[in-house]
């Protein structure tokens, strides 16, 4: 099946296509990924069936994804997916659907197959900010704010660097969660930050701290506006902070200047094929 590119980055599902073969374990046998905009099923399985199954399967086994693709531009790769679900479930089942943040399709398609069927996905030896940045447990809502949390001050995780960051201290990753910034900004996207950035704030997406929280922090992601008056002696003030949105079924939200405190730039998401 030919494989196109996904870009700006877009939210994905997947499913694990397992093999139950008779007198053996279950074993994870591809990935089956879905492009619900444009309904595209994309399809890696094992091409060494021979080391598994007996001679009177693999001839079989070896016809599965040409059949997938078949039956996908036939049903559509949304309908099919589904059907795969109701139906399979003794040699050949589905896992449940799992999501993932794609934009270049063959890479993420490797990327999956490679961590979840031949498990040889291996994390690379971690020098902090020179071959990897920090992954911190904050969640941040593209809606409204979102609860309090906690925040650890050490990374959950370390993903590789993106190169061309310069200083790579000033850059980490975290959670978005939400639909308010969509389409630049899929909901359960990981995202790069880049700290207290320089200069003028307008017009960009950053992250935000309510200072309003009791315990922990709230956080959201916005359109940063600010509105200004002025003296007569020429000094100026904030009348007020705008955080908007981009997807308009979500409202603005307005603070006063006061109620928040800017804790990074957007930089852009980083889909799954990056991690």
């Amino acid at each position: 099946m030919a494989v196109t590119l996904m870009t700006p980055p877009t939210r994905a599902e997947y499913v694990v296509l397992e093999a139950a073969l008779p007198g053996r374990a279950a074993l994870p046998a591809g990935i089956l990924l879905l492009d619900r905009v444009a309904d595209r099923l994309f399809v890696k399985l094992r091409s060494d069936w021979a080391e598994w199954a007996p001679p009177a399967d693999v001839e079989v086994l070896n016809l599965v994804a040409a059949d997938l693709a078949a039956q996908a531009a036939q049903l559509g790769a949304s309908a099919l997916l589904s059907l795969l679900e109701d139906r399979l479930s003794n040699a050949l089942r589905v896992s449940e659907r799992r999501t993932a943040v794609v934009s270049d399709v063959q890479r993420a398609l490797e990327r999956l197959y490679a961590a979840e069927v031949e498990g040889s996905h291996r994390a690379a030896p971690v020098i902090p900010f020179k071959t990897h940045l920090p992954v911190y447990s904050l969640r941040a809502a593209a809606g409204k704010f979102g609860p309090e949390q906690e925040v650890d001050a050490e990374p959950e995780g370390w993903i590789p660097l993106p190169p061309g960051l310069s200083p790579p201290e000033d850059f980490f990753a975290c959670h978005v969660y939400g639909r308010s910034m969509e389409p630049r900004i899929p909901d359960g996207s990981l995202c790069l930050f880049r700290r207290i950035p320089a200069g003028s704030r307008q017009g960009k997406l950053v992250l935000v701290r309510h200072r309003g929280a009791s315990e922990g922090a709230e956080f959201t992601v916005k359109r940063y506006r600010s509105e200004k008056t002025y003296d007569e002696e020429g000094g100026w003030r904030h009348a007020r902070i705008l955080l908007e949105p981009i997807n308009p079924e979500y409202p603005i939200l307005e603070l006063g200047p006061d109620e928040f405190e800017v804790i990074a730039e957007f930089v852009r998401v980083i889909p799954i094929e990056e991690t």
